[in-house]
């Protein structure tokens, strides 16, 4: 197993050359499956960001608003190549960096990076407006144009993933990007944005900045040159954000956090509603926005159920990431698994029952068993509160209105799931469910050609597919006098 990415601390990029940050400080990333330090890397600060967002401003002015819809497309899909043929590097860094199992980032993140890249390459030249014919005398029509630099910060738990949702359709649509990736998971945005300038990207067209949130995030949030942010992130930080940018009354998109429920009534399959629920809440070592963490099941089946998810519980392979037969790696961080294991501790002075899991796993690295609560009471913390770790709080219900009183009872709205063999109660959820995402019989996939977002503490705006689009241009009326 490689224990450390390089001696070399991990430059900034900034105009397309790698520098040390200004003030020649540098972190460590640890790799969470062990504990040890996995490389430096420069710790960008406000100087570093005024430098990138001053070479992507220029980029933007300069050979990027200059060049043609359709090569800034073609550009994007020889990203998509370069990503292709440096996967198993990338895979290994994930792998290493975040502690995700290197099948499951075979499986899901490359394949989904390669399809954004490719989607947004074909949007790149089909961002059109529209001929309004608003009286007889005059042209008018309507064009779609750049907002500009964008800002872009990205969470720790899916970097990849996450980082080229945000990269792809900014560049597709004309803004260059200022990358701030979380200071625990940094790796993959550097080498992404190295590929970037090897793909022939313009010199500040991408530049990515680790660095800590209340400075290197701050400085580009405050940044009086930086027109939107988008974030994916907490709910705490998505308000300091939205704050923040009142400055120069900057756009913004948040994708924050969230609590989903999962229900589960008796005439669906339970074999698929468990294998599906036991899924949504451990994959990833439950560190996902939409994890299914509240599992909902109607007071008929509950035992059952926690019964068998109990079961797939305790036969999920821990172990380390790199080995593709692992089914659950590390927490990304010692903080977070201490957060996790509060929580368990948490749950159980709460009164819910404990049914399997709750430990550390193993003495090194980050790992927490896969753990699941049964009997689970709506008010309690545990059912509320985003935990971000693989706990399952198993909440019984009693009929329909019920089950979407605990269901819509918490500050998050970002997806829900029902289990269900009865098409019309399948549609009445649907639509009464606060959620930015319903799964019918089915949970946790996602597509770049479906909007993503949610509401309340689950933030506002739209990501993927056309939603996208809007959030990185903005409408131009044109108004031609054409006389009578």
């Amino acid at each position: 197993m490689l224990n450390r990415v390089s001696d070399d601390v991990q430059k900034l990029l900034i105009d397309g050359v790698r520098v040390p940050a200004s003030s020649g400080r540098s972190f460590e990333t640890l790799n969470p499956a062990t504990g040890e330090v996995l490389a430096r890397v420069a710790e960008a600060d406000a100087a570093d960001v005024d430098a990138a967002v001053r070479s992507a401003r220029a980029a933007f002015e300069g050979s990027w608003g200059h060049m043609k819809a359709s090569e800034r497309g073609a550009l994007l899909l020889k990203l998509a190549d370069l990503i292709r043929r440096n996967e198993d590097e990338l895979v290994q860094l994930e792998s290493l960096d975040s502690g995700k199992p290197v099948s499951a980032i075979r499986r899901q993140d490359l394949p989904a990076v390669i399809d954004t890249l490719t989607y947004y390459a074909g949007m790149a030249d089909k961002i059109n407006g529209q001929v309004i014919p608003a009286r007889p005398d005059a042209l008018t029509y309507t064009v779609r144009e750049p907002l500009g630099v964008v800002g872009a910060i990205i969470p720790w738990n899916f970097p990849l993933m996450i980082g080229m949702w945000k990269i792809a359709p900014a560049l597709a649509c004309g803004c260059t990007v200022v990358l701030k990736p979380a200071e625990i998971t940094p790796l993959t945005a550097l080498r992404i944005g190295e590929l970037a300038f090897e793909a022939g990207f313009p010199a500040g067209v991408l530049n990515v900045v680790p660095g800590f949130g209340k400075v290197a995030g701050q400085a580009l949030v405050d940044h009086p040159d930086v027109d939107k942010v988008t974030f994916t992130g907490s709910p705490v930080v998505g308000r300091q954000i939205l704050q923040s940018s009142a400055g120069n009354l900057k756009r913004v998109t948040l994708e924050l956090g969230g609590k989903s429920a999962n229900i589960i009534f008796p005439d669906a399959d339970i074999d698929a509603a468990v294998k599906a629920a036991s899924a949504g809440i451990f994959f990833n070592t439950g560190q996902v926005c939409s994890a299914g963490s509240r599992i909902l099941v109607h007071h008929s089946i509950h035992d059952e159920v926690v019964e068998r998810l109990a079961a797939r519980a305790q036969t999920t392979r821990i172990g380390n990431p790199q080995d593709t037969s692992t089914g659950m790696g590390p927490l990304v961080s010692e903080v977070q698994m201490k957060r996790v294991l509060d929580y368990i501790e948490i749950g159980r002075n709460e009164g819910a029952a404990l049914v399997t899991g709750g430990s550390r796993h193993g003495n090194a690295g980050y790992f927490v068993e896969p753990t699941v609560f049964a009997g689970v009471r709506h008010e309690m913390r545990i059912s509320q509160e985003e935990i971000f770790g693989p706990v399952a709080a198993v909440i019984p219900f009693q009929d329909e209105e019920d089950a979407l009183r605990i269901a819509n009872g918490t500050v998050y709205s970002l997806a829900a799931g029902v289990w269900t063999g009865d098409i019309g109660r399948a549609h009445r959820f649907t639509r009464r469910l606060k959620a930015g995402t319903v799964w019918v019989n089915t949970y946790g996939p996602t597509d770049i050609r479906l909007p993503w977002g949610g509401a309340r503490d689950s933030g506002f705006g739209r990501e993927h597919g056309e939603a996208a689009i809007d959030n990185f241009t903005e409408p131009k009326v044109v108004w031609i006098n054409t006389g009578r």
